[in-house]
């Protein structure tokens, strides 16, 4: 069997036994890499990571983010099991961070270390502020996205693998094809790809710190002030992430579903 065909039928199987549910969606994401794997890997960078920075503890704001993502993780116990997925959180180990630091950023790692750097918050500005972060970056962990940008990358490689065997007797056509493909990827499917999983985290954020009892429109007002912050960001084509302008009207179109989703579980108040 040539490799062309070996390869074809590597991608079939990959495609074939490689999948997960996102449990929000219902759609089959990919995932090359297990959870087994991933979540170990996570916690150690994670502890790495706060032996080399200055941990916020004991102040008025470390209490606030502990006490909000403690709020978003119940929020998500909640959903999850309404929805059959009940254990679904049983690897994760939930712990919510405060990190002196001037980057305006926060971050989840996958099983729930959470980190928000103090530079954060005086954008996000109250506790409802924080709660939408806190909902995006959870919203990362729960629906797997670092599980599927690592399983999409190993595709990019595969495909650049089987590009240059396909083209190996023409090294002319192997050399154009390996100019064009990384940036034709990337373009074209990897910066769309992390544009989905950014835009699937808002939406689920949303529902998440509805449900935790925090008004979900304030999220709109939070990427306002995030525009305001200045500096010049990339064409959207051109990045990670959906633009500010795109961002806001999402949310501005979903918060009163997600309002409507958290009435479910009785919630019928929400902090502004």
């Amino acid at each position: 069997m040539n490799y062309k065909k070996t390869l074809s039928l590597l991608t079939v199987l990959i495609f074939a036994v490689a999948c997960s549910t996102n449990p929000f969606t219902g759609k089959k994401t990919l995932a090359l890499v297990p959870n087994s794997q991933i979540l170990p890997m996570a916690f150690q960078q994670y502890d790495q990571f706060l032996t080399e920075n200055k941990v916020v503890k004991g102040t008025a704001d470390a209490r606030m983010i502990q006490n909000v993502g403690q709020k978003i993780a119940a929020a998500s116990e909640r959903y999850l099991t309404a929805n059959g997925y009940a254990g679904y959180l049983k690897n994760y180990r939930w712990e919510y961070t405060l990190v002196q630091d001037d980057a305006v950023n926060a971050w989840c790692m996958p099983g729930g270390k959470i980190v928000f750097y103090t530079g954060i918050l005086p954008v996000t500005q109250n506790e409802a502020g924080v709660a939408a972060v806190m909902g995006h970056e959870v919203a990362h962990a729960l629906a797997n996205h670092g599980q599927q940008r690592m399983s999409a990358g190993q595709l990019q490689q595969l495909g650049a693998v089987a590009g240059n065997l396909a083209l190996a007797k023409n090294p002319e056509n192997q050399q154009l094809f390996n100019q064009y493909y990384g940036v034709g990827t990337q373009v074209g499917v990897m910066l769309p790809f992390s544009r989905s999983n950014e835009t699937e985290a808002d939406k689920i954020g949303l529902t998440l710190m509805a449900i935790a009892g925090y008004e979900p429109a304030v999220a709109a007002d939070l990427w306002q002030r995030m525009q305001q912050q200045g500096g010049g960001a990339p064409p959207e084509i051109l990045s990670t992430h959906p633009s500010n302008d795109t961002r806001i009207r999402n949310i501005q179109s979903w918060a009163a579903g997600a309002k409507a989703e958290a009435r479910k579980f009785g919630v019928t108040t929400f902090q502004k």
